[in-house]
This record gives C-alpha cells, structure tokens and sequence, in this order.
C-alpha cells in the first residue's frame, strides 16, 4: 500500500518514535533477501514498477510493466546488436581469406597437375623408347650385333666395331634409366598432386563453411536489429500510455492520501478516548509467514513524478494464507479503506501515553469485528489482494497516535 505523505511533521513525534523504539528494546534490521535473487534484471524491473505503481490505474500499471521491461531489455539487446555486427565482420572477413586460400590452393593444384601431366608424357615417350629396343632384341637385334663382331676383318677392325656396339647398348641402358627417373617422376608430382587436390577441396570446403558462418551472422544481426527495435517501439508505446493516463493517476494518489489522513484522524483520535492501558512490551509476533516483498519508506515514481510513502512492510504470501495478530489487543477498525482494500488495525495500548497500533491491508477475508479482543498470535484475517494491490501479500503497519513507523524496527529481525 502507497500513500502520498506530507513533509510537515511535528518535532515532538519525531523525539518520540526514538523514544518508542528504545522502550521496546527494538533496534533496525537489515533487509532480508527475497527468494529469487538471480531472477533477470527485467523480472526485477517490472517488481519495482509494480511495487511503485499501486495506486496507478490497470493501464498505467500495464504500461510501466511494459517500459521497465523494455528498459531493462535495452542494454542487452544493444550489445547483442553491436556483437553481431562484430561477428558479421569477423566472419566475412574469414569467407575472404578462405575464399583467398582456396582460389591459391586451386592455382597450386593446376601447377602441380601440368608438371604431373609432363612428367606422365615423358614416362609414355621414354617407354615407346624402350618398348622399340625390346622389340628389336626380340626379333634378334643382338644377334646382328654379335654378327657385325664375328665378321671384323682383324683387331683394329674388332675395336671398331665394339666401340659401336658398345654406344649402341649404351643408348639404350640409357633410355631404360630414362624411363624409370620419369616413372620415379611421375609418381613424386602424382603425390604432389594428390596432396594439392587434397588442399584445395579443403580449402574449398573451408570456404564454403566460412561463407555460410557469415550468412548466418548476418542473419542473426538482423534479428537483434529487429528485436532492438521492437523494444524501442514497445518503450515509445508504453510512453505514450503513460503519459495518458497521468491525470488519472495522480487522482488516485491524492484520494490514497485523503484515506491515509482519514486513518491517521481516526486512529488519533480512539488513542485520546481509550484511557491509559499500557503496551505489554516485547517484539511484534510476525504477522504472516512469507518473505519481505518491498520496505517502508519514501519512494519517488518516476513516470509521473510523485514522491511517496509506502507506510507498511509488504509480505509476500499465498492467497488466503492466516494472519495472525501481532501482540495482544482490541480490533479498532475493520472494514473496506480504499487502496488498503480489506483493512484491520488492532490497538495494543500505550507507550508512555501515545497509542500504539498495528493495521493489516489487501485481506481477502477479515475474520474479527470492531470492539473485539484478539490474542498475540489468533487469526484475523486471510491473505489477499483487495485495494491497490499487485499481488498476494499482507500489507504490515506499524502506527504511533496514528502516524505509521517502520515495521521493521518492531519485528524480529529474522522476520520469522
């Protein structure tokens, strides 16, 4: 619950809300932490504008959930924009190079298969070579040599002829070596093609793979591109529903501080007629078992520009959940209040002769009437959201004469 609360306060309530928390031996507490830290900065968003916006109207509450989200959203989408941009580049600049490599690795493997294809010419030329000096052994060429020696006519004439023969078988040992250096070649650039084919299809693949990393970025670019923009056409939206429903809103915040005037009125004024029936002392019962959902204190709505207090201690529960009564005391009020919705304040007493008084909001059902008595701990309501409310949960007052005081310096410090 939020009401709007007046910067006028009298110096003697000031010196006596120390006064209250001494007596009660009641020091601060720090905040205890709500299940769900690690929920997303956009879920935690949306919380903080609801807790503000209570006394918005559905539209306005609708809209703030909307910019916060769409705000919270922001960061993250301009760096998912920025990084796919980066990563388009990246990989563009990748499917060059690879495209490079791969043009190179090709131009590699049509060297190498031309010096392949000499190399296999030679072997085919050197072997015709060969295959005519086989066929000429065959059909008794070596015979005819051993001939042309028989027939010398003396030793000079015998040298003669060796010396021809021997240049004649010469030759052709020399056309079988040259046959096997060109198959030895051959086989040597017929590896080194292979290996080259082998470079460029990777390459090639490389390319290729490199190519479609590169679509694929552009298109997720594309995508925070368009999601950026969403989220900025959201937060313009939300903006202008806003912006719309001002007026309405800021009517409900004064008709929340009329009611909060109106409350602090009656309750003043039943702490005057009650006598002098003291505080029994002690720490505050918790009221309800659940988990701190938002902190008394003064908050600052940024979408229409109103400072404001949230009077109590919201506690976050299921519905219809038992609340219980703080301490012993008299139920002085029950009844329908505006953004409390279902609304119970129960007086305790006094301390050194100011009223003191615990109020319980947004019940969905109240199961005490007005005069009764209620003891520490007895059902007196049900969990709800009735009134301006976001959610389940018990709005918790502590007030003085009336004036509200931080819960949190009243309840045990575990809030257990």
């Amino acid at each position: 619950m939020l009401v709007v609360w007046s910067k006028c306060r009298h110096s003697r309530k000031h010196a006596l809300a120390g006064l209250f928390a001494s007596l009660l031996l009641i020091a601060p507490q720090p905040a205890k932490a709500a299940p769900g830290d690690d929920a997303d900065r956009a879920g935690r968003a949306v919380q903080r504008a609801e807790a503000v916006l209570e006394h918005a109207t559905d539209l306005a509450r609708a809209a703030a959930r909307k910019l916060e989200a769409a705000t919270a959203a922001m960061p993250a989408a301009r760096t998912r924009v920025a990084t796919s941009r980066g990563t388009v580049a990246a990989a563009l600049a990748a499917a060059k190079s690879a495209s490079r490599r791969a043009t190179a690795a090709r131009e590699a493997y049509a060297k190498v298969a031309d010096r392949f294809q000499l190399a296999q010419d030679r072997v085919t030329g050197a072997r015709e070579r060969v295959d005519e000096i086989a066929t000429a052994s065959y059909m008794g060429s070596n015979f005819a040599q051993l001939n042309v020696l028989v027939d010398a006519a003396g030793p000079s004439d015998m040298m003669d002829r060796m010396s021809i023969v021997e240049q004649i078988m010469r030759s052709q040992q020399e056309d079988v070596d040259a046959l096997v250096s060109a198959r030895r070649e051959a086989r040597t650039e017929q590896d080194r093609a292979g290996l080259a084919k082998r470079a460029a299809e990777e390459a090639e693949t490389a390319a290729r793979d490199r190519l479609a990393d590169a679509r694929a970025a552009q298109a997720a670019a594309e995508r925070a591109r368009v999601a950026l923009e969403k989220l900025t056409q959201t937060r313009y939206a939300a903006l202008k529903v806003a912006t719309a429903q001002r007026s309405a809103v800021l009517a409900r915040y004064q008709a929340a501080k009329a009611e909060e005037a109106r409350i602090q009125t009656a309750l003043r004024g039943y702490s005057r007629k009650s006598g002098d029936v003291r505080y029994g002392g002690g720490r505050l019962l918790m009221p309800v078992t659940g988990w701190k959902s938002s902190d008394y204190g003064q908050r600052y709505d940024p979408y229409y520009r109103v400072w404001q207090l949230h009077a109590g201690m919201d506690i976050a529960a299921g519905g219809g959940t038992p609340i219980r009564a703080a301490a012993f005391g008299r139920v002085i009020r029950a009844g329908w209040a505006g953004g409390y919705g279902n609304f119970t304040c129960i007086s305790h007493g006094k301390i050194s002769g100011v009223g003191f008084q615990t109020c319980y909001g947004h019940q969905s059902a109240m199961l005490v009437n007005v005069g009764e008595y209620v003891r520490r701990g007895e059902v007196i309501g049900r969990v709800g959201t009735t009134g301006a409310s976001t959610g389940y949960h018990l709005h918790f007052e502590t007030r003085f004469d009336g004036a509200p005081r931080d819960p949190a310096n009243y309840l045990p410090p575990c809030l257990c």
